[in-house]
């Protein structure tokens, strides 16, 4: 029998069974011999050891289509970030950072801003621009005037999609709106009753994955007020922007960094215009952060 893991604790694993629910499992030694550890998102195999109160093993871990580092998952096929567009007033140090991180990934990042009826058609076209610019698809919503919802389930519709933001933008009410019945997704207790396990006093501190419907999932994830840089190199930063990738190779020097280099095209289509100030500020701030950081 095949699911998909939505979520490990202690040990025990509650993998998603399309056609029956969810089971907990625990994973086969063979595993810890080969030093794999199963992740949240993995398709597994397993086998039922009691079918009535839905007990089982995971005793193989099908091919992952890929492996994320942060937030700890496998499987993933976009991520989407959650902002306000006010109150509070978007960290954009932050979004570009948790871009980055995607990026280097590999992971196409869907940019959604909540509480667009704060905004005025301006600004909010300022922000489109902005991170379409760098390659990301950008919705607005309003999670509290159910505005957008359905933009939103076309995203995620056949994906399954990591999902994150820091607090107070309004993700756990986009969350409830998109999976009505969240709480009611959780491991099986011994008694075949399912926990809730959605919110409240069980609010997540780790990684989980909830059923939308058919083959879409979501991966939750806790809010964020910080995001550890990931591990690139200073040299290759500016690979992991997009909107850079159509100057290389037209800078007076080979290997330019975007920096304080003469004859730089990028800096040149920053002056013109045509890549985002703020955007190349994010990249230059992060710059000089990783080049600190490998000071000590």
């Amino acid at each position: 029998m095949q699911g998909k893991i939505i979520k490990g604790i202690a040990g025990f694993y509650y993998i998603h069974v399309e056609t029956s629910g969810i089971y907990e499992c625990k994973a086969k030694g063979i595993f810890r011999n080969r030093h794999i550890k199963p992740l949240v998102g993995d398709n597994v195999e397993i086998e039922v050891i009691d079918k009535d109160n839905f007990k089982g093993n995971v005793v193989d871990i099908l091919p992952r289509k890929n492996e994320l580092i942060r937030p700890a998952s496998a499987n993933i096929d976009q991520a989407m970030v959650i902002f306000a567009v006010k109150t509070p007033e978007p960290n954009f140090n932050l979004l570009d950072k948790f871009i980055l991180m995607m990026n280097y990934q590999d992971v196409p990042t869907v940019v959604c801003f909540n509480k667009e009826e704060l905004a005025d058609d301006e600004y909010k076209n300022e922000l489109k621009k902005k991170y379409e610019g760098c390659g990301c698809e950008c919705i607005f919503i309003s999670a509290k005037n159910n505005i957008g919802i359905d933009r939103v389930m076309e995203v995620l519709k056949g994906k399954t999609t990591v999902l994150a933001g820091p607090s107070g933008v309004g993700k756990s009410t986009l969350t409830n709106l998109l999976i009505p019945d969240m709480e009611e997704q959780g491991e099986v207790s011994q008694t075949g009753e399912v926990s809730r396990i959605g919110r409240g006093r069980h609010t997540t501190r780790h990684s989980e994955i909830y059923n939308v419907c058919k083959e879409t999932y979501m991966c939750d994830t806790p809010g964020f007020t910080s995001l550890n840089l990931p591990d690139v190199e200073k040299e290759d930063l500016r690979f992991y922007f997009e909107e850079f990738v159509p100057f290389e190779g037209k800078c007076r020097f080979n290997g330019c960094m975007h920096v304080s280099e003469p004859g730089c095209a990028v800096k040149q289509a920053v002056e013109d215009g045509i890549i985002n100030y703020d955007r190349y500020k994010s990249y230059t701030d992060i710059f000089e952060e990783i080049k600190n950081k490998k000071k000590y």
